[in-house]
């Protein structure tokens, strides 16, 4: 399994659902998950910028996680790990050996603005995406080095430019970590 990391308007999603459209995997967003619960409390809570409560997430992500395992199926886990916490209960509960690597998307904040206005989600205000940035900027540097010292290979890409380069870059470095071959990159 392949994480994406990056602030709201990176493009995680879209990327995570490209490549698993591409190559047969599952794109498991965990905003995407939590918003199809339908739970009011918890839609409350997302459109306040606020993160849901770690254990929901975590138990959630879990379960999801090992129905793709027992399937023998790769995934993208886009907006999971979020916090410290939620990296520690990886490592803690053996989960981390299903992540192959993870990737970090970097795209400055002008063009991450144009993005989200385009975008134009109900949870996507100004103030709820600063919180949810300051949530990811206060925790990105702790969950990268908690997952690589659990032995997760990490890589900075550049998020910004066409979407297809954006993926290709991607492709780059999951053909380094042997994740992907050419020929299988190449057949699509």
């Amino acid at each position: 399994m392949i994480v994406l990391f990056g602030l709201a308007g990176s493009g995680k999603s879209l990327q995570g659902q490209t490549l698993a459209d591409k190559y047969g995997w599952r794109w498991m967003s965990i905003g995407q998950l939590l918003r199809d619960l339908n739970d009011p409390e918890i839609t409350a809570i997302q459109n306040r910028g606020e993160l849901v409560p770690d254990e929901l997430v975590v138990n959630l992500m879990h379960g999801e996680m090992m129905k793709e395992v027992e399937l023998g199926r790769n995934a993208i886990l886009d907006g999971y790990p979020r916090d410290q916490w939620q990296a520690d209960w990886i490592v803690k509960h053996g989960d981390d050996k299903y992540i192959d690597g993870a990737i970090i998307l970097d795209v400055g904040r002008e063009e991450l603005w144009r993005r989200l206005e385009a975008r134009g989600r109900a949870d996507d205000t100004r103030e709820a995406i600063e919180i949810r940035w300051a949530i990811v900027e206060q925790n990105i540097y702790s969950m990268i080095e908690i997952l690589q010292g659990a032995g997760v290979k990490m890589a900075h890409v550049n998020g910004e430019g066409a979407v297809e380069e954006i993926t290709q870059r991607i492709e780059n470095v999951l053909r380094d970590w042997n994740i992907i071959n050419v020929q299988e990159s190449q057949n699509e």
